[in-house]
């Protein structure tokens, strides 16, 4: 299998050309090629030919060529994972888009398809999917009925031993490299492996030897309608949800500064103690409404009524 996009796509090339060379007929005979010597080389030495560069690929060139190497078969994996066929194509088309989103860091990686694996693993067992009312409707049966005892065993298996089984019997990956994309310990996987053949076997003897569950992986699901959108709908899905995103990104951070502006804005700037909230204060003697006036002090009210308000007379009290 190609390991590299640009591995596959001069893969493709050279069987074009050969497909090409082999319905014109037989060949003719070449050309002798000129020698190519070296002024200060030896007299009748000449120089190895150049090797070939790789191809030159724009960007989405290259993005197709992967998508269409590993787009199909990973919409499969996902189906395998998750037992539904739209969480599936999502996967795929969610970590593609992930993969343009960040091309410069998946283009020169050396196992690409890999990378694309991962991703789409990972989000087609996100926890999360279980919390959308889409993916919590009942999804139909396998279309081929001797599909379904191995699906259904298949997703009666805990996530962890169903990607191993998926990895190590499925896909032929060895110990290690199954441990290292689960990023699990090798035991761990081991463990895993032996578990999920266990429960498969005991309920599908037919599958016991390893031998038989690899080729019937292999040929799982393969009547089933699987299909992934078109290159450039992901691409174009890719670069509007990443716009979408940067968009809300400064939304969010505008609203953060004009509310922290608000708020340094109306902020007091100085201490103000609270106000103590009342309490109510024991042993005062209640207050009385005032009795009648004596006769004394009727007289005394009217001759401060009568004398002048100003002037030369005082008012004396009368000793008693």
């Amino acid at each position: 299998m190609c390991r590299s996009i640009y591995d596959y796509v001069l893969f493709r090339t050279k069987g074009c050309a050969v497909t090409a060379e082999l319905s014109a007929g037989p060949p003719k005979e070449p050309a002798p090629a000129p020698e190519v010597t070296d002024p200060q080389s030896q007299p009748g030495e000449t120089l190895p030919e150049p090797e070939p560069s790789p191809a030159s690929l724009t960007p989405a060139q290259a993005f197709d060529a992967l998508y269409a190497f590993c787009a199909p078969a990973l919409v499969r994996q996902a189906y395998l994972l998750t037992g539904r066929r739209e969480l599936a194509r999502e996967s795929v088309e969610r970590a593609f888009q992930l993969a343009w989103q960040r091309w410069p860091e998946v283009a020169v990686d050396p196992d690409p398809a890999g990378w694309m694996r991962t991703m789409t693993y990972e989000y087609a067992l996100s926890p999360w999917h279980r919390f959308h009312p889409r993916h919590r409707r009942h999804e139909p049966p396998a279309a081929d009925p001797s599909d379904r005892p191995l699906m259904a065993v298949l997703l009666e298996l805990p996530p962890p031993q169903r990607r191993s089984l998926l990895l190590y019997d499925g896909l032929g990956l060895d110990l290690p490299e199954t441990a290292a994309e689960t990023e699990a310990s090798t035991p761990t996987t081991a463990s895993r492996l032996m578990n999920a053949r266990a429960a498969i076997a005991a309920r599908l003897p037919d599958l016991a030897d390893p031998s038989a569950l690899h080729e019937r992986l292999g040929s799982l699901a393969a009547h089933e309608r699987l299909h992934a959108s078109k290159p450039t709908t992901v691409r174009n899905g890719g670069e509007r949800r990443a716009r979408f995103w940067t968009r809300a990104a400064i939304a969010f951070t505008v609203a953060l500064i004009g509310t922290t502006a608000l708020t340094v804005r109306t902020a007091p700037t100085h201490y103000e103690p609270p106000v103590a909230p009342g309490a109510e204060i024991q042993g005062v003697p209640p207050r009385v409404g005032q009795g009648a006036l004596s006769e004394s002090e009727v007289s005394l009210r009217k001759k401060l009524r009568s004398s002048m308000g100003n002037g030369p007379e005082r008012v004396a009290p009368v000793g008693r």
